[in-house]
């Protein structure tokens, strides 16, 4: 599916402090890629080097040639790892040791750490450990790496008597720059591809429904980009919980946030699209966005090619909003305050807590959900597919996340809370999961938040092949009255748990999953996806050990419901 290298981070979990200060703005941002070596050195060993290297040329022993290095790695006499350094010193390319994701059908508790030299990535190697997984990915990389230094062009420089010129600090080439710029344009005009579809997308609702235009303030999309261009699949507005009970029959909507509703709509485009897979049709199966994953899992992926991004129109609510002033300064704010900012937060009828809050009572209130913010962190760890999807479905990332500029300036929240507090959770997962860190960016917002009245509670969801929009109140979970489309006298959304059931039961009669038809629950059905729970108990508990919270635990009733 898509391509988890380079794009999720296996550093180890970061304190609150270390997290806000490399969001600082005073100091370097924190580098996405770290030359990598088996014991980082302090700041005070690197100066001490530099001082020996500024003498080397007339007191050191002169480097050994890297055709001897490569001789003694033949024959058994250099290890992988070494050979990869001492090239790196030698050769004065850029060499990173990164740690990634396990590759294909692998059972049990695999590490994985690719190559990359200066910037090209090679293939993953893995181990049971984390020093045999560098072994490994260093004696892969030196297969591909060590036959283009034999090419005419790149003869291996011998070492010499002769001093070693000054190191100076090299200019980047007018090519470097062309390309640094290139870059920078192409990811600002694929930005505003995505963002123009939304716009183009909302304006087409909107214009057949203008009585629902003042919800569009709160927008959340997921878009499909493929070489022929970009594509809304699902949408969503909302800003609210619902303020009744928790359902027993899985037909109350409790959560209506944007970034909610757009995902389950993106779920509903997937189980049409897995339906139209598992069709006896050709042509459906053909334009089907899945595809028949390599290995042996039996699970599908989207087709090579397919990416998917993510707009909302402001941020979610919960630690991406957290204030741009934050410092950690003891002169400027507190520790408490720092944790209840960058903590996991409670959504309560559309106002949020933080879960160490002494505010909030739990008691007292009904219908209590994650915030956005948080379950936004999950998706990028577990996938937006959920877990009865991943029955059928490898996890399904988003690869950006572009953040509409209605009273928005800063993002630094949102980096913080969806990529640096789950850093380094990757190598606990099972196959197939990892911490995917999406390109996070600002784009002018697509629409201007103008909601009041009762339409402040009103969300709409739509997905791709969808002939109307339907209209949910938030606080009350249900369909209006005045909805352009509505399921039935009962008012459930087609969002609910209960049509997500029904969905998943039509496809696994259609894969022919006679395991998944006798479930005898919603939650049965839920729980049977082994891997997806043991990635979120995972998720839930690195969480709470790096002091972001505990996770809340769902009511059993509100899962436990049959058809």
């Amino acid at each position: 599916m898509f391509s988890a290298s380079g794009s999720q981070r296996g550093s180890r979990g970061t304190s609150f402090s270390e997290i806000l200060m490399k969001g600082h703005p005073s100091r370097p941002a924190d580098s996405h890629s770290h030359p990598s070596t088996l014991n980082s050195p302090t700041k005070d060993q690197l100066d001490h080097q530099g001082k020996r290297t500024f003498k080397r040329g007339y007191s050191s022993k002169p480097p050994a040639s890297p055709q001897i290095l490569i001789d003694k790695y033949t024959q058994g006499e250099l290890d992988a790892v070494s050979l990869v350094h001492q090239l790196s010193s030698i050769l004065e390319f850029h060499l990173e040791m990164k740690e990634t994701v396990t590759t294909g059908n692998q059972l049990g508790l695999y590490f994985a750490f690719c190559v990359v030299i200066d910037g090209v990535e090679y293939t993953t190697g893995m181990g049971i450990t984390k020093k045999e997984a560098r072994q490994k990915a260093a004696q892969l990389a030196l297969l591909d790496f060590l036959p283009t230094l034999k090419s005419p062009k790149s003869s291996l420089p011998e070492a010499s008597d002769v001093p070693p010129p000054l190191p100076v600090k090299e200019k980047p080439s007018i090519s470097d720059m062309h390309h640094s710029r290139a870059t920078h344009e192409r990811t600002c005009s694929v930005n505003l591809q995505i963002s123009n579809s939304v716009r183009d997308q909302l304006t087409k609702l909107m214009n057949s429904h203008p009585e629902f235009s003042p919800c569009a303030g709160t927008t959340a999309a997921f878009i499909i980009q493929t070489s022929s261009g970009c594509e809304v699949v699902a949408l969503g507005t909302g800003n609210f919980n619902t303020k009744e009970s928790a359902s027993k029959s899985g037909r109350i909507m409790h959560d209506s946030h944007a970034l909610v509703n757009a995902r389950r709509s993106l779920m509903r485009f997937l189980y049409r699209h897995l339906l139209m897979f598992f069709s006896k049709t050709a042509n459906l199966t053909e334009k089907s966005v899945f595809e028949q994953s390599s290995g042996t899992s039996g699970l599908l992926s989207l087709k090579s090619g397919i990416t998917l991004h993510l707009y909302v129109n402001q941020l979610p609510k919960g630690a991406a909003q957290i204030p741009s002033q934050m410092r950690l300064n003891p002169l400027s704010i507190s520790a408490w305050q720092v944790n209840n900012e960058i903590s996991l937060h409670l959504s309560v009828e559309g106002k949020v807590f933080s879960v160490f809050s002494s505010t909030f009572d739990h008691s007292a209130s009904k219908v209590v959900s994650m915030s956005a913010t948080d379950k936004l962190t999950q998706w990028q760890v577990l996938g937006y597919q959920g877990a009865l999807l991943s029955h059928f479905i490898e996890p399904v990332y988003v690869q950006s996340i572009l953040v509409g500029d209605v009273g928005c300036g800063d993002i630094r929240g949102m980096k913080i809370s969806v990529s640096q507090r789950v850093e380094g959770v990757t190598p606990q997962l099972p196959m197939f999961y990892c911490m995917m860190r999406p390109h996070i960016s600002l784009v002018p917002a697509v629409a201007t938040n103008t909601a009041d009245g009762c339409q402040l509670t009103h969300a709409i969801n739509w997905s791709e092949g969808d002939s109307s929009l339907e209209v949910v109140d938030g606080l009350e979970g249900r369909t209006i009255e005045q909805s352009p489309f509505k399921s039935g006298p009962s008012l459930a959304s087609r969002l609910c748990k209960a049509a997500m059931l029904h969905r998943f039961k039509l496809l696994a009669k259609e894969a022919q999953r006679q395991d998944l038809l006798a479930t005898s629950s919603y939650r049965e059905a839920k729980r049977m996806a082994k891997p997806y729970q043991e990635a979120k108990n995972v998720l839930r508990a690195y969480l709470l050990q790096q002091g972001f919270g505990p996770w809340l635990e769902k009511h059993s009733v509100s899962d436990n419901f049959n058809m």
